[in-house]
């Protein structure tokens, strides 16, 4: 008999892991990057941002709700659509985890360097990179359990500097800061913005992945995810009012809000928000090798990668040779990436996500209109068309060697695909 996952992680444990994978390293590398281009309007691109991506999480809400196995995005596709775009899901979802851990571990390294100008050398990056992969991967491999503990702590233990940065700050902001009267940025860079944006307010779809090892998930799914960007919202503005409000050179930081707290706070504050950093992104990380470590093993359980991916240790009821090769692979991509190109990569490959998860939404209630036991959204085909709209919107801010690049790494997985497919011909025939 096959060992099966197990479901460990509860509603709270859900809601804890989504902020921790929207609360990670966007929100501590993006606030000069959209103030940059933005400005004042900023506050403004963080609520159209939410907007749209609240029209997407409803979507995803409905369709995460109808289904109770491992897999997420990946699975709902292979149920609407079948193998071959379920499989290219599955690989946009790779490619996101990857992209989104080498965005991570660049901007951990760039904290470091608070600390000890040494961690900026490229000998220390790899190095770093290295033995935070060892370590997650080590934490993933001896159970889910524990790896939910330590993405609690890590949440909690990142938030706390976060919300001293914005109750102090709060008393420090100086109003001229806010000159409405200065330029209305130019369309493409309030799109590319949004766009961006994206970054810090995704992860959710891809936590969805571990539905295997969720506690009731039609009823907990879509409680935390409602719960999840409203409370992410608020926070976003708040930290975004805050920089703005207080450091008049936010535009130029590699490290917005630590430079921020030097403002208001001196020292301490910038050391209290670069150990907050720290804990965030190290949450994160450990959350991205939870999700993108049980992909392999979805698309093994579905006969389409090799079997040996689904493998589940005996005693840890962990996917191990999945969650070794995903570590192998975020290394590699890690060691040889940076912060922004990880970020526009990864959001392009999550948007078409997405926008896949809002179609499948309306191939599923046309193929199964009499099932009743998942949370049904109201106006759910007119939800669906225009989250496929946003989709195509955000996909038209990326920029275009990013685009092509995301369409090459795609089609690098249909070549897997079809030589997968070829193999086992080959194999039944032999």
């Amino acid at each position: 008999m096959s060992i099966k996952l197990k479901r460990v992680i509860g509603r709270w444990d859900l809601v804890l892991l989504m902020i921790n994978s929207l609360v990670g390293s966007g929100i501590f590398g993006l606030p000069s990057k959209i103030f940059s281009q933005a400005g004042i309007y900023s506050l403004l691109v963080i609520i159209f941002c939410a907007a749209v991506i609240l029209v997407l999480v409803l979507n995803f809400a409905e369709v995460a709700s109808r289904f109770t196995k491992t897999g997420g995005p990946y699975l709902y596709t292979l149920t609407a659509f079948g193998k071959f775009p379920a499989f290219l899901m599955g690989w946009l979802i790779l490619i996101t985890r990857l992209a989104t851990y080498a965005a991570l571990v660049n901007i951990f390294v760039t904290y470091l360097g608070v600390f000890n100008p040494a961690f900026e050398t490229q000998t220390a990056k790899i190095t770093t990179i290295f033995i935070l992969t060892l370590f997650f991967t080590l934490v993933n491999h001896f159970g889910v359990k524990g790896s939910t503990i330590l993405n609690n702590s890590l949440t909690i233990a990142k938030l706390l500097p976060l919300f001293v940065f914005i109750i102090v700050g709060l008393f420090f902001i100086n109003p001229d800061n806010f000159n409405l009267n200065e330029s209305t940025p130019a369309l493409f860079e309030f799109s590319n913005s949004i766009f961006l944006m994206v970054f810090a307010f995704s992860g959710f779809e891809a936590i969805i992945v571990n539905t295997g090892e969720i506690k009731t998930p039609r009823k907990n799914i879509p409680i935390a995810l409602l719960f999840t960007i409203s409370f992410v919202t608020v926070f976003y503005v708040l930290l975004q009012m805050v920089c703005i409000g207080t450091f008049p050179g936010l535009a130029e930081s590699e490290r917005p809000i630590a430079d921020a707290a030097l403002q208001f706070m001196g020292p301490i504050g910038a050391l209290l928000i670069s150990v907050g950093a720290l804990f965030s992104v190290g949450g994160t990380i450990n959350t991205v090798m939870l999700i993108g470590s049980r992909l392999p093993y979805a698309l093994s359980s579905e006969n389409q990668l090799p079997g040996f991916l689904s493998f589940v240790h005996k005693k840890f009821q962990t996917p191990t040779w999945s969650l070794f090769l995903f570590a192998t692979f975020a290394f590699l991509v890690s060691a040889t990436g940076t912060f922004i190109y990880a970020v526009s990569i990864s959001v392009i490959s999550k948007v078409m996500i997405l926008g896949i998860v809002c179609a499948a939404l309306i191939k599923l209630r046309r193929d199964d209109n009499k099932n009743k036991a998942f949370f049904k959204l109201r106006y759910g085909n007119f939800l669906a068309v225009l989250g496929i709209i946003i989709s195509v919107g955000l996909l038209l801010s990326s920029k275009s060697n990013e685009f092509r690049d995301t369409l090459i790494t795609l089609f690098i997985g249909v070549l897997v695909y079809f030589g997968y497919q070829i193999f086992q011909i080959k194999k039944g025939k032999n």
